[in-house]
């Protein structure tokens, strides 16, 4: 508490580490301030990612990219901003016209409201008043991002499902099995930080890595996200609720316009957010990496600010990285690197985790190695244990369908597979039954 006689909080000294009671001291026009700055650089982040997108991707495949509208193409995001609102907005007779119109502002509401929580830098002079780098912070300022995530499945469960299309509805049946496999192996890989940070707020747990990135501590969690964070997003080698080849477009297939233009903004703010909650959870947030945090004043004042969009942008390159270089993969490996390899390895970690958090609490001793080393083997055993069960699976498969194939004969393969239901009520405005005689006839030349 305050004792009478001092100063008022907001004409104290700047503290290095913000505390989650530093935000119930903001001023109103400090907090709109905030909201401003976070809505413009989600914007301004996102054009520049899409230039990044195509200039990176066209090197990588030799060819230079966008380079007509500005310098070095950078205009080319503004121009294509300005060409979406101005594109015919299509509405399918069949969809339902509410959920389609609120199915793209879920998605990318949810979007802007998980990078409420990001911590950008430590507390900092604005007009005189000392206030965090951070628009807000909770107790459980981590579960809120899980949380808008599961939200905004919402909005691509509703577009898909609102649209009346079957390739829209697969990509959204796609999209959620997806979401959720991932959700799980996400959530898993953030319960190894909370228990070695012993808090779920987001400053909490930046204030914890001063003496070691848990990038390094908790490689594990670390890696597990890494893969979790492209399965979240959507991101190639794990786009398949866009899959071009078999969906046309996914879920947005029917969208045109504004309303499209919504669905690739969460798209974009999905991946910075998720890149900005790795560099949070696992590299010290706006902390300086070492030997640059040697320097005194390297976690003060706003050098953390340029040291934070420096980790947030590793992460952003390797997105654009990976889908310059990886080809999708199938369907039944993305469950199966969900649910056979990410969960079980999580669940296992946890276990590890908390054994040797709860041996250093009740002995206060040295890590137990031994245990360590144990499980990791245990690990490995589990890994090649399922490795080889899923090839003999495998190769069971592949003689059963091939007996079916022989019995069946080669000219009938292929044919028993399903075939989404195609008898929409309209087809340019003749009915089913009307299409169905005028293609009759046009067979017997009637």
């Amino acid at each position: 508490m305050m004792a009478q006689g001092t100063l008022p909080h907001v004409l104290a000294a700047p503290a290095v580490n913000p505390t989650l009671s530093d935000f119930n001291q903001l001023i109103w026009w400090l907090v709109l301030l905030k909201v401003g700055i976070v809505f413009l650089f989600l914007l301004l982040t996102t054009m520049f990612m899409i230039w990044a997108e195509r200039r990176v991707i066209g090197r990588m495949q030799n060819r230079s990219g966008p380079n007509r509208a500005g310098p070095f193409g950078l205009l080319q995001p503004i121009a294509d901003a300005l060409k979406l609102p101005l594109k015919e907005d299509i509405i399918p007779r069949s969809a339902d016209k509410l959920i389609f119109v609120i199915a793209p502002v879920l998605s990318a509401a949810t979007a802007f409201v998980s990078f409420a929580i990001i911590p950008w830098g430590p507390e900092v002079s604005i007009f005189h008043h000392h206030t965090p780098l951070q628009l807000a912070d909770l107790p459980v300022a981590v579960l809120l991002i899980l949380a808008m995530s599961s939200i905004g499945v919402y909005g691509i469960v509703l577009a898909g499902w609102s649209s009346g299309s079957p390739y829209s509805l697969l990509g959204t049946l796609r999209s959620a099995a997806q979401v959720i496999s991932y959700e799980i192996a996400m959530g898993l890989a953030f319960v190894a930080v909370f228990l070695d940070a012993g808090s779920l707020s987001t400053t909490g747990i930046v204030n914890a890595q001063v003496h070691g990135w848990y990038a390094w501590v908790l490689a594990p969690s670390f890696i597990i996200y890494l893969f979790t964070m492209v399965g979240e997003t959507n991101r190639l080698p794990f786009d398949l609720p866009e899959g071009e080849g078999e969906l046309v477009a996914g879920y947005h297939t029917e969208y045109s316009s504004m309303k499209f233009a919504m669905f690739y903004l969460a798209e974009y703010i999905n991946m910075i957010t998720v890149s900005a909650l790795a560099t949070t959870l696992f590299l010290g947030g706006w902390r300086a990496p070492w030997p640059l945090s040697l320097w005194s004043g390297a976690n003060s004042g706003w050098w953390p600010l340029l040291w934070f969009l420096a980790k947030v942008s590793i992460f952003l390159f390797g997105y654009i990285w990976l889908r310059g270089t990886l080809p999708r993969v199938r369907y039944d490996q993305l469950m199966a690197i969900g649910w056979k390899f990410l969960i079980p390895v999580s669940i296992v970690w946890i276990l590890l985790v908390a054994t040797v958090r709860a041996w250093r609490l009740d002995s206060h001793s040295k890590v137990p190695y031994v245990v360590l080393g144990l499980v990791i083997v245990l690990i490995l055993a589990l890994i090649t244990m399922w490795d080889s069960a899923a090839q003999q699976r495998a190769a069971r498969y592949a003689a059963a369908e091939g007996a079916a194939e022989a019995e069946a004969g080669t000219a009938e393969r292929g044919t028993g597979f399903p075939v989404p239901p195609l008898d929409l009520p309209h087809y340019h405005g003749v009915g089913v039954e009307n299409q169905t005689q005028a293609s009759s006839k046009e067979v017997t030349g009637a």
